[in-house]
């Protein structure tokens, strides 16, 4: 009897060991389509335009300029540069990017998941060639992008609490941080594919944004949903237990076909919150529309047999009307 219970107890130690290592190596493994994405080459190189500047002397200038002609634009005298390089913001700011990003080990490793994920999906891209530079911290273009070119602003991306950005509000400077560089380039590339809203309605806005953002969960599977909206934990925490009350709110006041220009200001764009006009004001994050689109277009992915390409194309109505969406509880 002695015996039978042991064998028993052995069996079931086992028994949840062996549940135990599948769980494990179930959450430690690629989906095949992660699998497949890893396969994917991509070749670019990074041109740390910052370094090569920071070098610069007045009797190099004209070396530099030869070589990276799109960085001088003519309209501009050579005076211009020589008081640029013996700035000493300009000089700090070059010195602390190179703290920041001594190589391009990383900025390289996300920028190759990235476009390994982008060409998975869009088998038509062709990697950029991409630069880093400095923009005296211009933070309302961090990234420029063309066809064939990516053009990356390192003092942009030094860390939130950099002493630089003291005086920047908080609602901006949270995201000048190094995991938001991948976040940004993606949305510069998902702009690029998404057609343009057909009409000026907030749906319209909110829908293009949400497009966005979906392409960034395809594009940027290791990043968090608040690094892919620019939310902070806790803005993304109040945006999931309030989307019942704010979607109520939108329908209630009919906003949604609604053609004010005063809209985008509340909902749409980067602000240190939503405008309501009710009390949960300071509580909300900004951009909350662009949430609430996300969570539509998703809803709309999960109920309809249609790959993203096709996604870029269907109209705000559309994709609203069979989107099935039902605010979380």
């Amino acid at each position: 009897m002695t015996l039978n219970i042991f064998k028993i107890k052995f069996l079931v130690k086992y028994f949840i060991l062996g549940i135990v290592i599948i769980m494990f190596s179930g959450c430690s493994s690629k989906s095949d389509v992660e699998k497949e994405i890893e396969k994917i080459p991509v070749d670019f190189s990074i041109v740390r335009f910052d370094k090569e500047f920071a070098k610069v002397t007045p009797s190099t200038l004209s070396e530099i300029k030869a070589k990276y002609p799109a960085f001088f634009p003519k309209q501009f005298a050579d005076s211009v540069w020589v008081s640029r390089m013996n700035d000493t913001i300009q000089q700090e700011l070059e010195e602390e990017i190179v703290k920041k990003y001594p190589n391009e080990d990383v900025l390289e490793d996300d920028l190759h998941s990235l476009f390994q994920h982008i060409k998975f999906y869009f088998p038509e891209f062709k990697s950029p060639k991409v630069y880093t530079t400095t923009s005296y911290v211009d933070y309302n273009n961090k990234v420029f992008l063309t066809d064939s070119l990516l053009i990356i602003s390192l003092d942009t991306y030094l860390g939130a609490d950099h002493h630089f950005y003291d005086n920047i509000k908080k609602y901006i400077a949270k995201n000048l941080n190094e995991d938001q560089i991948a976040p940004d380039v993606a949305s510069e590339y998902a702009r690029q594919l998404i057609s343009k809203p057909a009409e000026h309605t907030l749906l319209g806005q909110i829908i293009f944004y949400g497009k966005e953002l979906y392409l960034k969960d395809l594009w940027l599977p290791e990043a968090t949903d608040g690094k892919k909206i620019g939310y902070t934990e806790e803005e993304l925490t109040w945006a999931k237990e309030n989307e019942t009350e704010m979607w109520r709110f939108f329908v209630e006041n009919e906003l949604l076909y609604s053609t004010d220009r005063k809209l985008p200001a509340r909902f749409i764009n980067p602000a240190p919150f939503s405008k309501f006009y009710l009390e949960i004001d300071n509580e909300s994050p900004g951009m909350i529309g662009r949430y609430l689109g996300w969570q539509i277009v998703r809803s709309y992915m999960e109920n309809n047999a249609i790959n993203v390409k096709q996604l870029m194309y269907k109209s705000e109505k559309e994709i609203f009307t069979n989107s099935k969406y039902k605010p979380k509880k």
